[in-house]
Order: structure tokens, then sequence, then C-alpha cells
């Protein structure tokens, strides 16, 4: 994971360690990291505030004759990093999810994002994740345009032994997912996992119909779902969908595969929404907590 943006940051740590600590010497150096940072699929803005951070903080820096110039630099990149990976806000589903079943109600998510990012899978390894956690679950296909989209969700259901609502090809999405709450709300099951259509993120109707569904249903949480091998694409339907939709969190899937790694620090500081999972392979138990600290330490080799 993450080849080429851990040896774009070991470029940039060992020319710094060479270089007198003023802006005019550091701008150069910060300039040629900036566009090898957007070659990594991380967004502008954020290589600008990664650049321009690197350069308030180490300008004018006095290094004592037996500090490790390296590890000082190494130290000032981990702080700006954790910073850009860590919104203001934080999401503990479980605990939120506990809350809810106290309180005798369902809690409900809503995963929205285009086809083809591995939306369908993840909810079903968010299904398996929840019921080895001891909470209840039911699924709602509210995807009922797509060819196919009901047969796979059904089959995880089947797999998962969770039970799936649905309704006919061409029915109201919103439909199905109020009908999915009842029938959670009637038998005591603890969460609500909403499959929806995936069209392109700029389909004004694709737009509309969230937001119906969103509407109808009032969901707990809104998750986009973004492929993170489609780097600068995942940045711009993490932009779209939250201008347009409104989301809470994002999920990132095929992150096992992605050696550039510029979508996991563009998508959550773009948004300023926090990723709260990431796909890491084909399986259902394959869906890990996103942790800041693990991702800088792996960006920056120490992991």
């Amino acid at each position: 994971m993450f080849e080429k943006l851990r040896k774009g940051f070991d470029k940039l740590v060992n020319k710094i360690i060479t270089t007198e600590l003023t802006e005019k010497n550091l701008r150069p150096v910060l300039e040629e990291f900036k566009i090898a940072l957007i070659e990594n699929d991380v967004a502008l803005p954020v290589a600008e505030r990664l650049c321009e951070e690197m350069i308030k903080r180490l300008n004018g820096l006095q290094v004592k004759r037996l500090e490790d110039r390296k590890q000082i630099v190494k130290k000032h990149l981990r702080e700006i990093l954790l910073e850009v990976l860590t919104p203001n806000q934080k999401i503990n589903l479980l605990k939120e999810i506990e809350k809810k079943r106290r309180e005798g109600e369902p809690y409900v998510i809503v995963f929205v994002g285009i086809n083809g990012t591995g939306k369908t899978t993840t909810i079903a390894k968010t299904a398996h994740f929840l019921t080895r956690k001891g909470y209840s679950v039911v699924l709602a296909c509210s995807d009922t345009y797509r060819a196919g989209s009901i047969e796979q969700l059904g089959e995880h259901a089947k797999r998962l032994s969770v039970r799936m609502i649905k309704h006919q090809y061409g029915a109201d999405p919103a439909a199905v997912a109020y009908d999915t709450i009842s029938h959670a709300k009637a038998n005591g099951i603890n969460v609500v996992l909403i499959d929806t259509a995936g069209r392109i993120q700029t389909d004004r109707n694709l737009m509309n119909e969230l937001t119906k569904i969103k509407r109808v249903i009032n969901p707990d949480l809104t998750v986009l779902v973004v492929d993170a091998l489609t780097g600068n694409d995942a940045v711009m339907q993490a932009e779209e969908f939250h201008k347009s939709i409104g989301i809470d969190a994002t999920i990132l899937t095929k992150v096992d595969a992605d050696i550039k790694g510029g979508s996991a620090l563009s998508v959550s500081y773009i948004t300023k929404k926090p990723i709260i999972y990431i796909g890491i392979g084909q399986r259902y138990e394959d869906l890990e907590e996103f942790k800041p600290e693990k991702f800088t330490q792996m960006i920056l080799g120490e992991f």
C-alpha cells in the first residue's frame, strides 16, 4: 500500500536534511514535493496545506549539533499528516448503535456512491461486522433500477443469514427504505443498512432520489463509499455527494491495492468528515477501522 506516496515522502525528507532551513531554500524543494503529491492523487488544497505547514514549521528552525535532523523533519511531517487525516468530528459507530438499541429504536445507515466502488459488498461487510458484534441487521435494497442489484444484495443476505427487504424493479427507493425501517421496528432489529442506486455523481435524478430517501427516513448516518483506486475521482465524488445530499462519513474501498495513497489523504480533508472504515480485501472480514495514526505510519514508512 502507498508505495509511491511513501517514496515521495522519503525523497522529501532526504532533501530537507541537506538543505538550510530557510523559506528561500525550502520553497523550491517543497514545490517539487507538491507536484509529486498531486501525481499521487493528493488533491491540490491538501498538497498546498502540507507544503505551507512544512515551511511554517521548519523556516528558521535551529537544529542542535547532536540532534537527528531526519527525525525532526519526520516528526513535523507526522504531526501535519495527522492533522490532515483527523477531522474535528469523530464517529464511534458501535457506541451510536448501542445508544439507539437502548432507546428501542433501529440505527439507520444509508450507503451512497457511484456504481463500481464496491458499495453493495461494503454493506455486506458492515452487516457481517455488526452481527459479529451481537447486533441484528436487516438490509434494504433501495437500488431498484440497476439490473441484478436485488439478486446481488439478496445473495449477500443469504450468505450472512440476515433478512433483506425488497420491492420490484422500478419501485420507489424511498418506499423500500421506509418499509425496511418499519420491519426493523416491528421485529426489534438493531440496524438497518440501506443500499442505493449509484449512477454518475453529476446525475441530478440520482441526487434528487437520494435526497428524497433521506427526507423520508431521516437516517442516523449517511455513508459515502469511494474506491481508493479512482484517485482524484474519489475526491470529486466526495465533494459532489457532500454538496448535493450531505454525507456524515466515508468508507474507502480497495485500499489494499492502492499504491498511490492520495485518496486517503484527500477525501477526509476535503469533506471535513471522517473516514470510518477501509476495505482491505474481498472477504467479509476485510473491513478495518480507519486509524489516522496507523495511516500516517504507513505513509512515512514507519509501520
